[in-house]
């Protein structure tokens, strides 16, 4: 009983710490001129696209977090859809989406392969944003396929996120607590993962209106997928791999007096997770937690248009 209580806080901690979950139930509705749509008859079956752009425009894809609806977006696709033609991603199972054939299995790197097709079958060569778990697939896209990508833009996101939890962390020595957690987010009482949400959320994001919307869409969220993309996510490592990642790269990355006491460390665990990528900026936003769009929409957007002018 007290391994079992320890692994729970551990598995708390963890996601709290990493904060990289969530969007909210009521940010399911699309904005009224879009459309879901297929890029030249290929058509996604992990995910669906939202197109609330303009046909013309250079194309950027958007890919929200862990257990995110694509409305997530929804300030940005406003401001950026007059000037470009945007691709709004969300994953199969979550925020109240069907499972659909993410209901078993692995998640993140069939969504990749997806992703490619969907941007080859486009003949497109996007700007691709990435927020959390979103900016994980980012990275893995422009690892795996290069050429499909013009720029990338990461939202809080670090080629290996276990490290926050512990620094000497692996995908092997990491194994074990990533089964034990996804084994326990699966069993959980729907009451007491209910339960925790707002604390969680508290976490993620400052903006009062933005924590309930987040709340409520990890409940809605198919639990198996929530719990798979997690496991996923922590056997995926890409330290390695940033360095031969040669798109240009901006990383936006939040930061709160109030959580995070020693500046300097938290610095650098972004600066030494990116060093070795040879054209990537680093941009912190502060007075923000993990949703840096809720919390800090003005700055967020004027870093983004400047990046994708």
């Amino acid at each position: 009983m007290g391994l079992e209580r320890e692994w729970m806080m551990k598995v708390l901690q963890y996601i709290a710490t990493i904060v990289f979950v969530l969007a909210g139930i009521a940010l399911l509705v699309m904005p009224s001129h879009a459309a879901v749509v297929a890029a030249a008859g290929f058509v996604p079956t992990r995910f669906t696209v939202v197109d609330a752009g303009t046909v013309g425009k250079p194309d950027v894809v958007m890919i929200p977090g862990l257990a995110s609806s694509r409305a997530v977006w929804d300030a940005e696709a406003k401001l950026l859809a007059p000037n470009y033609r945007l691709h709004l991603v969300q994953v199969d199972g979550f925020a109240g989406a069907p499972a659909g054939v993410n209901a078993s299995g692995p998640v993140l790197a069939p969504i990749v392969e997806e992703l490619h097709g969907y941007i080859v079958a486009g003949k497109m060569h996007p700007v691709v944003v990435g927020h959390s778990i979103g900016g994980l697939l980012t990275l893995m896209l422009a690892d795996k396929y290069p050429a499909d990508v013009r720029k990338l833009v990461l939202v809080d996101t670090l080629p290996y996120y276990a490290v926050v939890f512990n620094p000497a962390a692996t995908v092997e020595t990491v194994k074990p607590q990533a089964d034990a957690i996804r084994q326990q987010l699966i069993a959980a009482p729907a009451d007491q993962f209910a339960a925790m949400q707002p604390t969680m959320a508290a976490g993620m994001v400052k903006n009062a209106d933005a924590q309930k919307l987040i709340a409520a869409g990890s409940i809605a969220s198919d639990r198996t997928v929530f719990a798979n993309a997690m496991y996923d996510d922590l056997q995926t490592d890409l330290r390695g791999d940033v360095a031969t990642i040669k798109t240009p790269t901006l990383l936006l990355y939040p930061y709160d007096a109030t959580l995070q006491k020693d500046e300097v460390k938290y610095d650098a665990i972004y600066h030494n997770a990116y060093k070795a990528m040879p054209n990537v900026t680093l941009k912190r936003i502060d007075d923000s937690r993990h949703f840096i769009m809720y919390d800090q929409p003005e700055k967020f957007d004027a870093a983004l248009e400047d990046f994708l002018k």
